[in-house]
């Protein structure tokens, strides 16, 4: 028998408060929320990591911010050999006053091609990527023409999650291949293999220097021409002018070297960048014609999927974007985006776009159209492709 204690009480009769207790366990409950909580950090940060290297190319991530944008702003430009430091691209040329009521030059008409709606600053989920990734040089440009529907093209081409682009006009192979193909490197958004780096400027088309620039860059860039009726193109042209300076002379007296003979001022530019086979002569001496493919700006309106079919499969990418991708806007007359990239909600181009053309006379349209026919047709048999302007 045990041993007693004073008291007459035995060793087992001594009171549980006296002897070591183990401490409470946690209620199931709380147990459980500390390990999914543990679980779902885990989760988290392997979801990130493995993010980083490909979630940027995903469809279902293009709220990550603009592809076409780099993601964070490029690093100023080296010091040239003088010691000064170049301007940035987007810094607006300064602006050259009309002779004779003409539109300035092409390349510095052709900002109002830039899209101020296009998204520029990045959310804060796409910076956390925009370390992945490598600047290139572009692999595709859209190289023309100014009216012809470019800025569309470009934005339709930029919900492809495998095709990143720089949302303004570089303006490199005109204005600034003195700076260097570093310099124009730099301008370019980071990708990711896999996917092709783009820009677009209409005004190549018409500088004669382009084509060898391009091609001494690698002579296997593919290069996309947007084109449109040269007569509508012409009347487009001279509207976004006409917006700008409402003082300048009418469309007909501008069209006109000599109104009484009917002879066409083709120094005007409104006139001379519809004349698409003389300045297709010039790209032709540095790339094949299979290298290049031809747009056409009316069918890029009634059927954009189609169209975008053509450019998806002339870049060899997959056709992620189909009709579902589009909406037509009575309005302006031309096909948004139900999801633009960098957004959940429907975009349609700028109020600079779709602009209602003034009214032309009729007798000048019908000179006009006999003025290019000629053109068209050599056009046509260069492409291979009947546009039905005539």
């Amino acid at each position: 028998m045990g041993q007693r204690l004073s008291g007459g009480r035995s060793c087992l009769d001594v009171p549980g408060r006296l002897l070591p207790q183990p401490p409470p366990s946690p209620p199931p409950v709380r147990r459980k929320l500390a390990l999914l909580f543990a679980m779902l950090c885990i989760w988290l940060y392997m979801f990130l990591y493995s993010c980083a290297g490909s979630c940027a190319a995903a469809p279902g991530l293009l709220l990550l911010g603009s592809g076409s944008r780099a993601a964070h702003a490029p690093p100023a430009p080296a010091p040239g050999p003088d010691g000064t430091t170049p301007r940035l691209p987007f810094q607006a040329a300064p602006a050259t006053p009309l002779a004779a009521g003409r539109e300035p030059a092409e390349g510095a008409a052709s900002q109002e091609e830039q899209s101020p709606e296009t998204p520029d600053s990045p959310s804060p989920i796409s910076s956390f990527f925009s370390g992945s990734g490598s600047k290139q040089l572009p692999q595709a440009i859209i190289i023309g023409v100014k009216k012809g529907g470019t800025r569309a093209l470009l934005e339709f081409l930029r919900v492809h999650p495998d095709v990143r682009a720089v949302g303004a006009e570089p303006h490199f192979f005109d204005r600034s291949y003195d700076k260097g193909l570093a310099w124009y490197r730099d301008l370019m958004p980071r990708t990711l293999d896999g996917q092709i780096t783009m820009e677009k400027t209409p005004s190549y088309f018409v500088t004669r220097e382009a084509p060898a620039r391009i091609s001494a860059m690698s002579k296997d860039t593919k290069l996309i021409v947007v084109v449109r009726d040269p007569v509508t193109r012409a009347i487009s042209d001279y509207t976004q002018t006409l917006s700008k300076r409402p003082d300048i002379p009418t469309f007909e007296s501008l069209t006109f070297k000599n109104r009484t003979t009917g002879l066409i001022d083709t120094s005007w530019s409104a006139i001379q960048i519809g004349i698409y086979a003389k300045h297709l002569e010039h790209w032709l001496r540095h790339f094949p014609i299979g290298q290049m493919l031809f747009v056409s700006g009316e069918r890029l309106i009634s059927d954009p999927a189609g169209e975008l079919g053509r450019v998806q499969d002339f870049l060899g990418l997959k056709r992620i974007i189909t009709d579902k991708h589009f909406y037509f806007n009575k309005t302006k007359g031309f096909p948004c985006l139900k999801k633009a990239e960098g957004s959940s909600k429907p975009h349609c181009l700028g109020k600079t776009k779709g602009r209602t053309h003034p009214e032309i006379d009729r007798e000048v349209v019908r000179l006009l159209r006999e003025f290019y026919r000629p053109f068209n047709l050599k056009f046509y048999q260069m492409t291979g492709q009947d546009f039905g302007w005539d």
